[in-house]
């Protein structure tokens, strides 16, 4: 009996040190992606560390175990930003103004053979976002995404080469005038100049690949003029197929002056899992950056509309010191200006 207690302790000191050492790696995903790839699952691999830490502790392992254990909490506060709340006032988040329009973004990987393309028209219906940043537009959506036209008339859809993984971007506020909405050549990223009440605002939809071995970092390397050439203000969400406080993501942020919204929580993990550890045990890899007048006040997950991924609602308003004057009142000015007098 002692030889089998021994031999199971063996083994859980050995898995605690193989989960340590992959833990270690996700903290050097800037010296190679990867160990970055590691980084994506540090939640899960401090959780399974402290596990198997904590029977080891009545062992002859027990100075190990608690060490174990140290690391794996200080390890999992590293990403506590990223963590579902349970309460509904985030500190992370700015109080919403009250003499200041506050607007929607809602952030949506469609998922390119989604069973219930409904479930995604009734929401953004429901929602009524004032601009959409959509991933994985199949050319099924394109008729799907037809049938609300008219209440978002201004859109760009950046297909992917295989008719897949495309972006797209749908705004109910009017693109600005003189301006071209962009798309990237492999339908990873969608730019617009969106008129927000007379602030133009850059809004970008972009979609990256999946980590090491597959080529995100290649890929942020290809986005890295589009990301460095975003204007003053700007807006961005997407499927970054990384965690917020991976490399990846903060190198995007690096390369575009942008700063990282805190997470809403786990939004993708596989479709036949329950809700509940949807919602809990899922990788939170859709994110938001913001630079500018931009000011972001809440973030959410919404209802499961038959993707992999929860969709993602932001509200967000502009500081008006950022703003410009509208036509009225540099008209005014300029009257002013003319009699010597100042409007008032």
């Amino acid at each position: 009996m002692a030889r089998v207690r021994n031999m199971m302790a063996s083994m859980a000191f050995l898995a605690m040190l193989g989960l340590s050492a992959a833990l270690v790696a996700g903290f050097f995903g800037t010296l190679h992606p990867a160990f970055d790839s590691f980084s994506h699952f540090r939640v899960h691999l401090a959780v399974l560390m402290a596990l198997c830490a904590l029977p080891l502790l009545a062992t002859s392992f027990r100075l190990q175990a608690a060490a174990a254990l140290v690391f794996a909490v200080a390890a999992f506060a590293t990403t506590s930003n990223a963590l579902p709340r349970l309460w509904q006032v985030q500190a992370a988040y700015v109080g919403k103004p009250v003499d200041q329009p506050i607007y929607k973004l809602l952030q949506m990987n469609l998922r390119y053979d989604n069973p219930t393309p409904k479930k995604v028209l009734s929401l953004i219906g429901r929602t009524n976002p004032d601009v959409i940043t959509l991933d994985e537009v199949s050319e099924m959506w394109t008729a799907e995404l037809g049938y609300i036209t008219s209440a978002y008339p201004y859109r760009i859809l950046c297909p992917y080469p295989n008719g897949v993984f495309g972006v797209a971007l749908l705004s109910r506020r009017p693109f600005v005038a003189g301006s071209e909405p962009w798309c990237e050549r492999r339908g990873a990223m969608a730019i617009a100049k969106v008129d927000f009440g007379g602030t133009t605002v850059e809004v970008a939809a972009i979609h990256l690949s999946w980590p090491w071995p597959r080529e995100q970092s290649w890929q942020i390397g290809e986005l890295s003029q589009q990301l460095s050439s975003l204007g003053e203000t700007a807006i961005m969400a997407g499927d970054c197929n990384a965690v917020p406080w991976s490399a990846a993501v903060r190198r995007v942020a690096s390369l575009g002056g942008l700063t990282v919204m805190p997470s809403a929580g786990p939004t993708w993990t596989l479709l036949k899992l329950p809700d509940f550890l949807r919602r809990y045990a899922g990788l939170p890899i859709d994110q938001v950056f913001s630079k500018g007048a931009v000011v972001i006040h809440s973030a959410s997950r919404l209802e499961d509309t038959g993707s992999d991924h929860l969709p993602v609602m932001v509200e967000f308003s502009l500081r008006p010191d950022d703003k410009k004057p509208d036509e009225h009142e540099t008209a005014l000015a300029a009257m002013g200006q003319s009699d010597g007098k100042t409007p008032g």
